[in-house]
């Protein structure tokens, strides 16, 4: 009974010890701000690991180190233009999600629609091409003779 009494108590020791660092274990999402602008940011910059999701998407180690990052440079106060110059600055424009329209990123931003008019271009040129190809070509006298036995079988 004594045994079994002690384990009980050891038990609920445990228990309101589990309960203390539980209550210690608080997010860092404190700052309801913070966690507004970290979550802003998350959305507008890039995982350098997945490369087509956001830091908010992403679940990669880095990604949540970046955020983790932005956390802190937020609660610093820093400004959400001074946290993406510094990481632009630290990784250059890939970490945007939408680079901004400069000379090194024209090629991101005008190839798509390049590619469409090279495609379109080159797809008009076949057509034509085949259509000349197909033209009216006269049928020899062979030919002529086999289509009229064929018409009155």
């Amino acid at each position: 009974m004594l045994n079994k009494l002690l384990h009980l108590f050891a038990a609920s020791l445990l228990i309101c010890a589990l309960n203390a660092v539980a209550q210690d274990a608080r997010p860092l999402q404190d700052n309801a701000a913070v966690e507004v602008q970290v979550q802003r940011l998350s959305s507008q910059l890039r995982c350098l690991v997945c490369q087509n999701q956001t830091l908010a998407d992403s679940h990669a180690e880095l990604a949540q180190d970046l955020v983790q990052e932005i956390r802190e440079m937020a609660a610093k106060g820093m400004s959400d233009q001074e946290i993406i110059d510094y990481l632009v600055a630290r990784y250059g424009d890939f970490v945007r999600y939408r680079p901004p329209l400069k000379a090194s990123t024209v090629l991101l931003w005008l190839g798509p629609f390049a590619l469409l008019l090279i495609g379109g271009f080159s797809l008009f040129l076949q057509l034509r091409r085949r259509q000349t190809m197909a033209g009216d070509v006269p049928l020899t006298e062979e030919e002529v003779r086999k289509v009229r036995e064929l018409l009155n079988k």
